[in-house]
Formats: C-alpha cells, sequence, structure tokens
C-alpha cells in the first residue's frame, strides 16, 4: 500500500510543477495604472540590472563600414580648408556685407584687416552735429550807438539765435590683435569742419565793433585729434598694459568734467594693473588756441603758455564692489601774463576787460577723490577739490593773491523699472574780500560739465553776462561754475569770485526704447556776492539767483547712437539777487530752446 501512495505522491508533485511552470509562461494582468515598457526590436540586447539606483545609459556607435569610410592613415596628409585668417570665416560661409554697413563685418569699421594675413585694421567714423538754438539773455544797450534809435536803457532786447552744423570725420590705423590685448600701434587723426550763422536784437554782441551789424557768419577748420599711441609692454598674462600717447588727445580729469576736459596737445603715460582694477595717468598737456565761434581747436594759431601736469590713479570696487575711486593731482601753469590776447570778434579776453585789465600769470594745484558707481540699489557720482597756488596780480583785486578754495558736488540717483530719479548738490566757495590778498572762489581750467542737466540746464548751457560789471560773465557757456571769467575757451581762470550752490533734482523716463523724457529743476545762489557788488560799483545784491527749470527730449529711431535726436527747453525764474542785477521789469524770461540732431556712422 506504500508505494501506490508514494508514486501518487510523486506524480501530483510533478503535476504541480508542471502547471506552475505554464503559468509563468503567460503575461500577468496588467491594472490600467501601470504603463507598459516600450517593444523591444527583433534581436535587441535586453541589459538586466539589478533593482535600486540605476546607471546612466549608454551609446554605442553602430560599427563603421568599411566600404563607406576610409579608414585613416598615419603617412596621408590631413586635409584642410585655408582661411586666409580667422576674422573672414563668415565670408568664407558666403556672409558678404556692403561697405557702408556699419552693424556687420566692415573694414572700415576695423572688423577686417586692410588686407589679407595682415594684422593693420582702419577704423573710419563721422558725426555730424547740427545744432538750431533760439536764447533770451541779459543784454546791454551798445555803448557806442544804439540798435534801436532812441533807446536809453541801460538794458536791450535779448532775443538771440544760433544755427551751427559741425562735420567730425576720424580714421585710426590700429595695428595688432586687439581682441585680448591692447593695439600695439595707433595712429588717429580727426579732422573737424563748422559752419555757424548767429543773430541778436542789438549791435555789439556779436563783434565789438558795431558798425558789423546784428548777423554773423562763420565757419572754420579744426584738428581735434592727431596722435600717436604706442604700446610699450604687457606686465602680466592678462595683458595689464603699459602705453603711451603723444599729439592733440581728449583728456577728462574727472568723471563729470568739472576741472579739465578738452582736446589739448600733450604726451600721456596710461597702463593698467591687478587685471584692469588699478587704472592710472601721468601726462603733460598744453592748451590749444580756440576757435572762438565753434569753440574747436584754432592750431592756426599755436599753442597757449598754459601747461597742465595731471597724475591720477582709479581703482575699481573700492570701497564696496561696484565703485570706482578716483585720486588725482593737477598742476596748472599759465604763464600769460606778457600781453593781451584778442577773439576773432574783437573782444579783450585776456585779461579779461575787468579791474585794472593788466595781465598776469598764476600757478594752481588742485587736490582731488572723485567717485563713481553704486552702494546697492543707490547709484551714486562724487567730486572733491582743493585748488591751492597764487596769482601774481588779480585784475578784480587789483593785487597778487594766495588761492585757497574747495568744490564739492554729488549726484545720488535710484532706478525704478523704467524711470530714474536724480538729486544734485554743488558747493563752489566764494571770495567774501576781494581785497585781502586771498583768492577764495574757486574755478577750473576748462570745464564741461555733465551734471544737473548739462545741456538742457539754462544756467550751464548759456553764459549769463553781468551786465555794467565789465566784460565778463557769471556763468560760462556749458559751464557751471560762477566764476567772472572773460571766456571759458579763451580766457585765465579767476578766483576771485561769488562762488554758488546748486540743489535739484531731476528725473528720467525711458518711455520706449526709442523715446526718453528728461526733466530737471535746481535752486541757484551765490556764496558771496561782495565782488559783484563791487564790480557794479552798488552794494553787495542778494544771494539768489532763482531756480533752473528744464525739461528735454531723447528720440533715438533705431534704438541705437547712429541717430539721435534732442530737444530741450529751460527758464531761470530769477531770485531776488538776479532781480537786482537786472532790470526784469522791461523784459520777459530768460530762456534757452535748443534741437540738436546728431548722425552718426
Amino acid at each position: 500500500m506504500r508505494r501506490p501512495l508514494a508514486l501518487a505522491g510523486t506524480t501530483l508533485l510533478f503535476a504541480m510543477l508542471f502547471v506552475t511552470a505554464a503559468l509563468a509562461q503567460e503575461a500577468p494582468p496588467v491594472s490600467e495604472d501601470v504603463k507598459l515598457p516600450p517593444e523591444r526590436n527583433p534581436g535587441e540586447e535586453v541589459i538586466q540590472r539589478r533593482p535600486g539606483q540605476s546607471e546612466p545609459l549608454q551609446f554605442f556607435p553602430p560599427p563603421v563600414d568599411p566600404r563607406q569610410v576610409p579608414a585613416p592613415s598615419a603617412v596621408t596628409p590631413r586635409e584642410t580648408l585655408p582661411v586666409p585668417d580667422r576674422w573672414r570665416i563668415m565670408q568664407g560661409l558666403g556672409y558678404q556685407h556692403p561697405w557702408y554697413d556699419p552693424y556687420n563685418q566692415n573694414v572700415l569699421k576695423g572688423d577686417l584687416p586692410i588686407s589679407k594675413g595682415s594684422d593693420w585694421f582702419l577704423s573710419f567714423g563721422a558725426v555730424s552735429d547740427t545744432l538750431l538754438e533760439a536764447r533770451r539773455l541779459p543784454t546791454p544797450v551798445p555803448p557806442q550807438a544804439s540798435t534801436r534809435p532812441g533807446s536809453t536803457d541801460v538794458f536791450g532786447q535779448g532775443k538771440q539765435s544760433t544755427f551751427s552744423e559741425t562735420l567730425i570725420v576720424s580714421a585710426s590705423l590700429i595695428k595688432g590683435d586687439t581682441t585680448f590685448r591692447p593695439p600695439d600701434l595707433e595712429l588717429r587723426f580727426t579732422p573737424a569742419f563748422n559752419i555757424n550763422r548767429s543773430r541778436a536784437q542789438e549791435d555789439r554782441v556779436l563783434f565789438a565793433d558795431p558798425s558789423k551789424g546784428d548777423t554773423r557768419d562763420d565757419s572754420h577748420v579744426a584738428v581735434q585729434e592727431a596722435f600717436a599711441d604706442v604700446h610699450l609692454r604687457n606686465v602680466s598674462p592678462r595683458y595689464d598694459f603699459d602705453s603711451i600717447r603723444v599729439g592733440i588727445q581728449p583728456f577728462t580729469s574727472d568723471f563729470r568734467g568739472f576741472v579739465f576736459q578738452d582736446v589739448p596737445f600733450g604726451v600721456r603715460l596710461f597702463g593698467t594693473r591687478d587685471n584692469n582694477r588699478w587704472q592710472y595717468n601721468l601726462g603733460w598737456f598744453r592748451r590749444i588756441e580756440k576757435d572762438t565761434n565753434s569753440g574747436l581747436n584754432d592750431v592756426g594759431k599755436g599753442l597757449r603758455d598754459d601747461d597742465t601736469f595731471v597724475a591720477n590713479a582709479y581703482r575699481q570696487d573700492f570701497p564696496v564692489l561696484g565703485f570706482t575711486s578716483q585720486a588725482t593731482v593737477i598742476v596748472n601753469r599759465n604763464g600769460e601774463g606778457n600781453g593781451q590776447h584778442y577773439d576773432n570778434n574783437g573782444f579783450l579776453v585776456r585779461p579779461a576787460s575787468v579791474g585794472d585789465e593788466r595781465p598776469h600769470n598764476y600757478r594752481v594745484t588742485y587736490l582731488g577723490y572723485n567717485g563713481d558707481g553704486h552702494f546697492g540699489r543707490l547709484n551714486m557720482s562724487l567730486s572733491l577739490y582743493a585748488a591751492l597756488g597764487s596769482d601774481d596780480h588779480n585784475p578784480i583785486a587789483g593785487r597778487p593773491q594766495d588761492i585757497r578754495a574747495g568744490f564739492a558736488a554729488a549726484e545720488v540717483s535710484r532706478d525704478y523699472s523704467w524711470v530714474r530719479v536724480r538729486l544734485n548738490a554743488l558747493l563752489q566757495s566764494g571770495d567774501k574780500d576781494p581785497f585781502d590778498g586771498k583768492a577764495t572762489g574757486f574755478d577750473a581750467i576748462f570745464e564741461n560739465p555733465q551734471f544737473a542737466g548739462a545741456d538742457s540746464s539754462f544756467w550751464i548751457r548759456q553764459a549769463v553776462p553781468l551786465v555794467g560789471g565789465g566784460g565778463v560773465t557769471l556763468s560760462g557757456r556749458n559751464g557751471v561754475l560762477a566764476s567772472l571769467r572773460s571766456s571759458k575757451d579763451e580766457g585765465q581762470s579767476n578766483f576771485v569770485n561769488p562762488g554758488l550752490m546748486l540743489l535739484g533734482g531731476g528725473a528720467d523716463f525711458d518711455l520706449t526704447p526709442q523715446w526718453r523724457l528728461i526733466s530737471n529743476i535746481s535752486y541757484l545762489q551765490f556764496q558771496n556776492t561782495e565782488v559783484l557788488g563791487v564790480l557794479r560799483n552798488q552794494a553787495p545784491p542778494s544771494r539768489s539767483i532763482g531756480w533752473d527749470v528744464s525739461a528735454g527730449v531723447q528720440w533715438r529711431p533705431f534704438m541705437s547712437q547712429n541717430m539721435v535726436l534732442n530737444a530741450s527747453a529751460a527758464m531761470l525764474l530769477p531770485g531776488e539777487g538776479l532781480k537786482q542785477l537786472y532790470d526784469e521789469s522791461q523784459r520777459g524770461p530768460q530762456y534757452s530752446i535748443l534741437c540738436n540732431l546728431l548722425l552718426s556712422f
């Protein structure tokens, strides 16, 4: 009985194993929320992997068919496509651009070498500057004869207008691969061609000779740049360098052009250190006489006896990241005390036609700190200067002067999306006593400030004459300082002046990528008015100059600098001091309207 039972058990065990194997061959049921893996191609190798962290898939290229791709050979030379230089790779791909296209590769813009295989480049540029300006200024009645018969007033009609067209052409010949390092040599020449026409309502405004009338047409050809820039050496693997530049060249002493911004003749040694974190300048410059009516260099008149020595150093990211600090020492030596100089219109400008009109020399040292950048979200620009020196005979004081003057200016701004809000403050020290032997009124060498509205501002744009006080102006054209100079371009610095305080603000609105709206308002007052009382032979007037209100619009139709149209209007709302200096009851408000079109190639 045990053998049949054992055999039956064995048979039942094998039957159960067979049924289990058969069930294993069938696909298990799959629920609807379980995704099936993609079907495999026939013959595809299946790689079994352990459960757990997976390894990235590996790609194995298909086997090479020797009938289609020849095997490399060590003795066969490598086949390459010859390219004349790396700048013409795009041309090799079929991209061609006309010579007048400045946006793409162009030999005239320095994008390609002059010839194949060369490292000489040509950079050509042209700027057309068209200006139309109307203004109303305090204007005296001519002393010899009046434009309007029967007019016996001290103040005449003050409407004036100017049209000026300037074409500036520049050409630079550059040697060296300038992609990663400074050029080995650069030769630049920039002539300028100007024509202008001015009109005034009174005679002796445009000419010293009243018989020449109230309209002036003039033209001038100038040389604004003519220099050689030589790369002396590299001082680090990151192309920190030393270079020297000799000739007529632009130079700006600080970020905003408060003390010296000109295109004089000079020699300048400059370079960088510590991966461009340090920059330095050592220079000697001699000023060139200016053309009276265009403000451009007049090389036909030669160099002035006016030397400027400069030493400065810039440090990026100091004291905080994103802010650049500059320390500077500028020495100005003027030796033009041997004679007189009249401008092209016949007016005496050196010495100024004020006081005893005696020629004089002076020497001034400017010690300055300048900063520009941002502290967090606040943009900041800062300038501090002390002027120390001596004047051997100031015409207003009538005696030698020790110069001790100071200057401070700051601009703080904040960007809010498409709006920038600005606050401006400027302090120029003034002279309390013209006869004490101390000249404490600050003055610059040749200023061109980009501050408080600049060209759109009435006070900065226009030369406001001191009527009845001699041939000097309260503020020079394109200048902010109340320096009582005969001419910013051709005159000498004057450190016996009333000084200035400016407090204001403004906002820039980027309405679209093409349109920008600019607004500015500034309150102006003299620091001291004793010198104005001396020149006008009256009691010192009030310190209040008034409010300078301006608005402008900028249009860039191509969203680039190739075409820029600027239009602005400004008005000076007189304070008590200005009303005492000028008879405001007989004239309308002082204004300045300008339209400026810039075309660049």
